[in-house]
């Protein structure tokens, strides 16, 4: 049975070459290569054999593969990503993967962190996706895709290669090195990688970048039989953060990338908001071939490590943000308890003109930090220990997370004659998280204490109520120093599924079942002077119990034309941070906590044809009870509050349609549409509860119904053409159309308290009620590459070498208009909007842009 690697690019259509070209099949190999940063680590690499490459002219009907080069797909990944389209208007968690057998998947969010393999593209290629609700051959799957990527030292292809990138996005620079030996005749397979992504200043003014990457993988084959692998590997990492701002700063800056996080020191940019991740991750990895027809996958995976941002904390002190409300010209206009509209253009005026007064004053905050003389008494809770010095009064804090996470999974594959594959599984995976805080810079202070600011406000006699940590009271903290918060998140699943895959003539089916177990439950590790009784220790264990199953029918006209139906029902747990009401502080949570429910079906047309390959399918989908909790200042009881929401519907549905037409032996066209609607389909109920006395203040209901998912457009359409000539060398020109994208509502103001006030359909309900439309948008994009392979003289190794260029430009047409997303303010001041109704406040929503023109360029020499 011959093999071949086919990377699903769009731009790249190889056709049906021969199988026996292989100088042909090597050179277009190297032609793969990154010209989208960060794009294409979600494109898969699959297997196929020879029938499936056929002509469809075999007696029996081949099965439609669960990955190929589908021309829907495929837009989605590329074209679309620049709008952060979300495939069927799915959150990341609905998107499994998995390396070398264990699941990747953070059990906190659900999320994939992309991040511990950053940087690392060369040894992450060999992937096999299932879109949608296909079956396949590693895990039973979310709803979404399912990835599966094979990182291990023999599945590497045997070669050196040495590349470097320039780009103008987040990084500007990129340096990798790859190394694999390929499997060797004593049965070892070695490969080391590692790369440096950097850059001074991204393309947001005041953000950097500083990325590491490194990789080793060592396989040893056993006999005939078995495959034992190790991997490590981890990407240490360091940028600049972006922050999004309301419109009057940037139309004061004049820049839709305005970035309030960053000022001036001793005239160098200074971000305030970085963050900082490394996590190395090890995994061992069984492959048991127990005859042709079973193999058993066993893997067991360990990661650990830290993920943290940086943020200002200030005590007793003006807020150091420079785009807080109470410092922008429409404050003191408008919004300010003495409006001056004189005063407030002044302001105006000065601040368009002088950068400085838009960013960070840095100087500022050293200048008050040193001239803060102060004395803690009773320092560190001893008696009578008073310190006194420069008391800091702005910090830089550091908001860490230390991850250790264990993964543990087995896989049978099997088969029964010609007609059935059976596959099942169990695994066990354990997370826990540390949250806490740590003095990270004092600027210019001695000291800081560990007390909440907030608490001394409301209860500013109360010295028990304003302390962290009740057990060290008054701590005197130096940089580097734990302080605040300090709890973990422990949390453990174990699940088993099974599959069966029934092939005939005609048609094929299949049925999957899985059931699960989720634990996890809050650990204070600190007794907090607000809720010293409900702070340290265990907190409630929550335990879910879910199951679901899957199955579907794939009718085969032909061996290119098939139509499929697949349909599931399944329940998942809820993430714990949508239970805690305030997990900084205290163990309370939500009540009634339950299970999310799914519900999704799809049905469609594919063909895969050696000119034509076309996918057309509609789906629907529908999520019920799920929860989520908000934090934020509410004006209206002049106190931070949680609000516990409950009893979330959402309803998805659409279609899809891809096409991919070689139209000659060197032009092929393609087209892409996604067409859905995705809403709210819910009255909402919200619990609302004083964070610093966990007294509850009110019950909410939310008029969230028919309100749309936020931040991804429903509607996106992709047109391109590309010539890719004999000598090796292609160019592709796409045209990308998006609308039907909403902006992120803020709950509050759909309810009565925010309405009551304002005349139903009147122009000031509408303000506040109604959900922000984006405006529709088009980018234009531009691939290109070409591949040399060197004369014999500059052979290295005497090896065929090869050298390859890319490059891809993004956006030609410099639109820098584009709102990727943003989200209203939780913050609402409803006394302002009924007084003046037609204006949503002192607290508008703040936006998010897509890059202008941008590029990645990258040449890499292999051999």
């Amino acid at each position: 049975m011959l093999k071949m690697r086919l990377l699903l690019l769009l731009f790249l259509c190889t056709g049906t070459a021969a199988l026996s070209q292989v100088d042909t099949t090597a050179r277009r190999d190297t032609l793969i290569e990154d010209v989208k940063q960060g794009v294409l680590d979600n494109i898969p690499v699959v297997s196929l054999d020879e029938n499936d490459l056929g002509d469809g002219g075999a007696q029996n009907t081949s099965s439609l593969l669960t990955a190929g080069r589908d021309p829907f797909y495929s837009a989605a990944s590329f074209n679309f990503s620049a709008v952060r389209f979300k495939i069927r208007g799915y959150d990341n968690d609905l998107f499994s993967t998995y390396m070398n057998g264990i699941p990747m998947d953070n059990l906190d969010n659900g999320f994939t962190p992309y991040g511990l393999w950053g940087g690392l593209n060369d040894v992450m290629r060999n992937r096999d996706v299932s879109w949608g609700l296909r079956y396949n051959t590693f895990a039973f799957g979310d709803i979404g895709s399912n990835t599966n990527i094979d990182s291990r030292a023999s599945r590497q292809r045997t070669q050196t290669s040495i590349g470097y990138a320039s780009s103008n996005r987040n990084y500007n620079n990129r340096l990798m090195i790859t190394h694999s030996t390929g499997l060797s005749k004593k049965g070892w397979a070695f490969t080391i990688s590692g790369s440096r992504r950097w850059a001074g200043e991204g393309y947001v003014p005041g953000t950097y970048y500083d990325g590491w990457g490194y990789f080793a993988a060592v396989d040893k084959r056993i006999g005939q039989n078995h495959l034992l692998s190790l991997t490590a590997f981890g990407a240490p990492t360091e940028n600049g953060r972006q922050g999004t701002s309301v419109s009057e700063m940037v139309e004061l800056a004049n820049d839709h990338y305005y970035n309030p996080n960053w000022g001036y020191q001793n005239g160098v940019k200074r971000n305030a908001s970085v963050a900082r991740s490394h996590q190395p991750v090890f995994i061992l990895t069984h492959d048991y071939r127990i005859n042709n027809s079973t193999t058993i996958t066993t893997a067991a995976g360990f990661s650990f490590g830290d993920r943290s941002i940086t943020a200002f904390d200030w005590y007793n002190a003006a807020d150091p943000r420079p785009d807080y409300y109470r410092y922008l010209p429409s404050y003191t206009a408008v919004w300010a308890s003495a409006p001056d509209p004189v005063q407030g253009q002044m302001l105006y005026d000065l601040m368009k003109s002088d950068i400085n007064l838009r960013q960070v004053n840095w100087q500022r905050l050293y200048d008050v930090n040193r001239a803060s003389n102060a004395t803690i008494n009773n320092a560190n809770g001893v008696a009578g220990n008073n310190v006194t010095g420069r008391l800091s009064r702005y910090i830089i804090e550091e908001r860490v997370i230390n991850t250790q996470r264990f993964n543990a999974n087995s896989v049978i594959n099997t088969k029964f004659g010609d007609k059935i594959d059976f596959t099942a599984g169990a695994s066990y995976q354990f997370q826990k998280n540390h949250y806490f805080k740590r003095v990270d810079d004092l600027l210019g202070g001695e000291f800081y204490v560990n007390l909440n600011q907030f608490a001394e406000r409301d209860f500013p006699a109360d010295n028990i109520a304003n302390q962290h940590d009740l057990d060290r009271p008054n701590r005197i903290l130096h940089e580097g120093d734990q302080f605040g918060y300090d709890y973990n998140i422990n949390i453990s699943k174990a699940a088993a599924w099974a599959q069966g895959v029934f092939k005939f003539e005609k048609i094929d089916f299949f049925l999957a079942g899985t059931i699960s177990q989720t634990k996890f439950y809050r650990q204070g590790n600190v007794r907090n002077g607000l809720f010293p009784n409900n702070s340290k220790g265990k907190g409630t264990m929550n335990e879910f119990t879910n199951y679901g199953g899957k199955g579907g029918v794939t009718y085969k006209i032909d061996g290119r034309n098939y139509i499929f139906a697949n349909a599931s029902y399944q329940t998942r747990a809820p993430y714990f941070e949508n239970i805690f009401i305030s997990p900084r502080t205290r163990n309370d949570q939500q009540n009634d906590v339950k299970s999310e429910t799914i519900q999704t079906a799809e049905a469609g047309y594919i063909m895969n044809a050696p000119k034509f390959k076309i996918r057309l399918n509609g789906y629907y989908t529908r999520f019920q009870d799920g929860m989520d909790v908000m934090s934020f200042y509410h004006d209206s009881y002049q106190n931070f509050v949680n609000y516990a929401i409950s009893g979330i519907d959402k309803l998805h549905f659409g279609g899809e349609f891809g096409i991919e037409a070689k139209v000659t032996s060197t032009i092929t066209v393609n087209a892409a549409a996604a067409v859905g609607r995705y809403y709210y389909n819910s009255k909402q109920n919200a619990i609302i509860t004083v964070d610093n006395s966990a007294s509850v203040i009110g019950q909410q209901l939310i008029y969230a119904e028919n309100f749309r998912i936020p931040s991804t457009p429903m509607e996106a359409y992709s047109f391109g053409a590309s010539y890719r000539s004999p000598k090796f060398w292609f160019i592709s020109l796409t045209g990308n159309y998006f609308d039907q994208s909403y902006l992120s509502f803020n709950p509050l103001r759909r309810t009565w308290d925010a309405l009551k006030f304002v005349a139903p359909g009147s122009a000031g309900y509408n303000e506040i009620f109604n959900q922000t439309k984006f405006d529709a948008q088009f980018t234009l994009d531009f691939f290109g590459g070409w591949s040399w392979k060197l004369p014999k003289a500059y052979e290295v190794n005497k090896k065929p070498t090869f050298l390859v260029f890319n490059v891809g430009v993004n956006n030609i047409l410099n639109n820098q208009d584009i709102v990727t997303g943003g989200y209203e303010q939780l913050r609402y001041d409803a006394q302002t909007t009924t007084t003046d109704p037609i204006s949503t406040g002192k607290f508008p929503a703040k936006l998010y842009y897509a890059y202008g023109i941008n590029f990645f360029s990258s040449v890499t020499l292999r051999f």
